[in-house]
C-alpha cells in the first residue's frame, strides 16, 4: 500500500514494468540486430550493399511493396462505403453490424487462410461447382497467383480498415451536411466537400496500419500463392530456416522496417486526434504555393457560383427525391461484403460436419469423426493445450502490466504521454517479422530459446500493448471526480483504485485480456522463431499440416478457432451489461 502510494504521486512509474519488459525482450535486442546488420564493431554496409547487388532480392522488395499497395488501396476503395453505410444505419443495425466486422477481425488469420485454401483449390468450393455444372472441363488455376494472395489479405485487413474509419465517421457532426444541403449543395457535393475532409483522419489510419502489416505478411503469400507472389518475410523467414549469418538477415529485416518507418513519418498515425473536428494541414500543397495557380483556381472556383444561385433557387421548395433505390443498392453492397467476410468462415464450419473421407460441400452427410479425431489425436490435442498454456499466461502478464501501465499514462502530460505510447506500440507496428528476428536476437541472451517462458515473453511485448490501447480508451471515458469524491471521504489511493476505479474500468482490462489471449493464440511467425522444436502450439501445427499434409482435422481445428472470437465476444457483453447495471444501481440507491 506504501509502495501504491508512492506510485500515485508519481504515476509514470507505473510504466516500468511494461518497459522493462519492452527493452529486455525487444528494445535492446533491435539496437543490438541493427549493430549486426552494419557489422559491429567494424561498422560497414557491406550487407545492404549484398542485399541491393542481388536483382532476385530488389525483386521481392519492390513486389512486396507493390503487393501491399495493392492490398491497401484495394481495402480503401471497398472499406470506406461500407463504413459509411454502417455508420448511415440504425443504431441497431449499426452494431450488429460492426460486430459481424469484429467477428472475422478476432477470427484467426490461419484459420481465414485455410478457408481460402478451401475455396479457391483444385479441388475447392468453386471449381467442383464449375465441374458438377459442366461449366468446365478441369479444375481452373484460381490458387497460387497473385489474385488469391489478394483476395486473402484483403479479406484478412479488410476489418482492420473498417473499423476505425467507423470510429471516426461515428464522430463527424451530421449536422454540417445537413447546413451544407441547405446552402443548395448537391447531396455528392455535400458529402465530398464536408463530410470527406472530416473521415480523412480515419482513411489515413487505416491505410498505414494495413500497409504495415501487409509488409510483414508471411502466412498468406506463402498459402495461397506461388512462387513468384514470395513476399519479403517470407525471404527473411527462409533465410532464418537455412542461413546461420545473422547480419545478412538482420539487415533484410531492417531494409523493411525502414519502408514501415518511413510510412509512418511520412503519412503519421495520430491516435489520439479528436475525432468529428477538422484536421489542420501541416504543410500547404505544392501547388498551393504556386501563386499563379492558385489564382486561376479561385477564378475556376467562381464561375460556377452563378448557376448553383439560380439551382438553388429553383430546387428550394422541390419535394426530395425517392432515394429508395439509393439504400437497396446500399443493403446490397453492405450484405456482399459481409458474404465476403464471413461466408469463408461459414464454408469450413459445414465442411467440418462432413461424413466422407475427404471434405465436400455440400456435405455428403454429417458427422462428428473429424472433432473426434482432433481430440482424440495426442498430436493436435497435446498442441491446443499448450497454446492455451502460453495464452492464459500471456494474457495475465500482459493485462496486469499493460493496465498499470495505461493507468500511469492516463495521469501523465499529454506530450509525454504520446511519445510513451507509442514507444509501447512498437511491437504491433513493426512487421512482425522484424520483431520476431528481435526478440530471437533478445532472447538467446536470456538462453530462453525453445522455452515456454520464452514464448510467454515473446507474445507479451505485443499483447501489452493491445491492453495499453484498449485500457486506455476505457480511461479516456472515466470520470476523474468520483476518485477525488473517493479521497475527499479520506479514501486512500489503494483502496480509491480497488474500489472506484478498478470496478468502473473492468470491462475494458477484461476486454484487453480477451485479445491478449487471441493474440496469442493466433501467433506463429514468432512461435516458429522462438518456439523452435521444443514449444509446438496449434497455430504451427496447424501451418505444417496445411503444408505437408492433407488431413481434412484441420477443419475441426479452424471451425473451433472461428468460433473462439464469439464465445469472447458473449463474454465481454455480459461483463459490460453487469457492469452497466451495477452502475445503474449504485446511481439508483442515493436517489432512493
Amino acid at each position: 500500500m506504501h509502495l501504491f502510494r508512492k506510485l500515485s504521486r508519481m504515476p509514470i512509474g507505473l510504466t516500468a514494468p511494461a518497459f522493462a519488459i519492452l527493452l529486455a525482450v525487444f528494445g535492446i535486442p533491435i539496437i543490438l540486430l541493427f549493430l549486426t546488420s552494419l557489422n559491429a564493431p567494424a561498422f560497414s554496409v557491406a550487407n545492404y550493399q549484398a542485399f541491393f547487388d542481388q536483382s532476385a532480392n530488389v525483386r521481392v522488395l519492390f513486389q512486396t511493396i507493390e503487393m501491399s499497395a495493392v492490398a491497401t488501396v484495394t481495402c480503401v476503395i471497398i472499406g470506406y462505403p461500407t463504413a459509411y453505410l454502417i455508420v448511415a444505419a440504425s443504431t441497431r443495425m449499426r452494431i450488429a453490424l460492426i460486430v459481424l466486422v469484429m467477428i472475422p477481425y478476432l477470427t484467426s488469420g490461419l484459420a481465414r487462410t485455410y478457408a481460402w485454401i478451401v475455396i479457391l483449390g483444385d479441388r475447392g468450393l468453386i471449381n467442383n461447382l464449375l465441374l458438377d455444372l459442366n461449366l468446365v472441363s478441369s479444375p481452373l488455376p484460381l490458387i497460387y497467383n497473385r489474385a488469391a494472395v489478394y483476395i486473402g489479405m484483403v479479406h484478412i485487413m479488410l476489418p482492420m480498415m473498417i473499423l476505425p474509419l467507423v470510429s471516426v465517421m461515428i464522430g463527424v457532426d451530421k449536422s454540417l451536411m445537413a447546413a451544407a444541403r441547405t446552402m443548395g449543395a448537391r447531396p455528392f457535393a455535400a458529402f465530398w466537400r464536408v463530410f470527406f475532409p472530416l473521415s480523412l483522419p480515419g482513411v489515413r489510419s487505416g491505410s498505414v496500419l494495413v500497409f504495415v502489416f501487409c509488409l510483414g505478411f508471411y502466412i498468406t503469400p506463402a498459402a495461397l500463392g506461388g512462387l513468384r507472389d514470395a513476399m519479403l518475410s517470407n525471404f527473411i523467414a527462409t533465410q532464418v530456416s537455412s542461413s546461420f549469418n545473422m547480419a545478412r538477415t538482420a539487415a533484410s529485416a531492417f531494409i523493411l522496417l525502414a519502408i514501415a518507418v518511413v510510412v509512418l513519418s511520412m503519412v503519421g498515425l495520430d491516435l489520439s486526434r479528436t475525432q468529428g473536428h477538422p484536421t489542420q494541414p501541416s504543410r500547404e500543397s505544392w501547388l498551393r504555393r504556386l501563386s499563379c495557380f492558385g489564382a486561376w483556381r479561385r477564378h475556376l472556383n467562381e464561375l460556377p457560383i452563378p448557376s448553383r444561385a439560380k439551382r438553388w433557387t429553383a430546387q428550394l421548395y422541390q419535394a426530395g427525391g425517392d432515394n429508395r433505390w439509393s439504400k437497396i443498392v446500399g443493403a446490397g453492397f453492405v450484405a456482399l461484403i459481409m458474404v465476403y467476410l464471413l461466408f469463408p468462415g461459414f464454408i469450413v464450419i459445414i465442411m467440418s460436419f462432413s461424413a466422407g473421407m475427404f471434405l465436400e460441400f455440400p456435405p455428403s452427410g454429417l458427422s462428428l469423426q473429424w472433432y473426434r479425431s482432433f481430440f482424440g489425436d495426442p498430436g493436435w490435442y497435446d498442441a491446443a493445450w499448450t497454446s492455451i498454456r502460453i495464452g492464459f499466461l500471456v494474457a495475465t502478464l500482459s493485462t496486469v502490466v499493460g493496465t498499470l501501465a495505461a493507468y500511469g499514462l492516463s495521469r501523465t502530460l499529454p506530450q509525454l504521454r504520446g511519445v510513451l505510447t507509442m514507444i509501447i506500440l512498437t511491437p504491433i507496428t513493426f512487421p512482425v517479422i522484424v520483431v520476431g528476428n528481435a526478440t530471437y536476437v533478445g532472447l538467446v541472451k536470456f538462453g530462453l530459446i525453445g522455452s515456454a517462458t520464452g514464448t510467454v515473453l515473446a507474445h507479451s511485448i505485443g499483447a501489452i500493448g493491445i491492453v495499453v490501447v484498449i485500457v486506455s480508451s476505457t480511461l479516456a471515458n472515466f470520470d476523474r471526480r468520483l476518485e477525488q469524491a473517493a479521497m475527499s471521504m479520506r479514501a486512500r489511493p489503494y483502496q480509491t483504485f480497488m474500489r472506484v476505479t478498478l470496478p468502473l474500468i473492468r470491462p475494458g482490462i477484461l476486454g484487453g485480456a480477451a485479445f491478449a489471449f487471441l493474440h496469442s493464440f493466433d501467433e506463429l511467425v514468432i512461435t516458429s522463431l522462438i518456439g523452435g522444436l521444443s514449444v509446438r502450439t496449434l497455430p504451427l501445427k496447424m501451418w505444417e499440416t496445411i503444408r505437408h499434409d492433407i488431413d481434412p482435422t484441420i477443419a475441426a481445428v479452424a471451425s473451433l478457432l472461428m468460433l473462439l472470437p464469439i464465445l469472447s465476444l458473449i463474454v465481454l457483453y455480459v461483463t459490460w451489461w453487469r457492469s452497466r447495471q451495477m452502475a445503474l444501481r449504485a446511481v439508483a440507491e442515493p436517489a432512493t
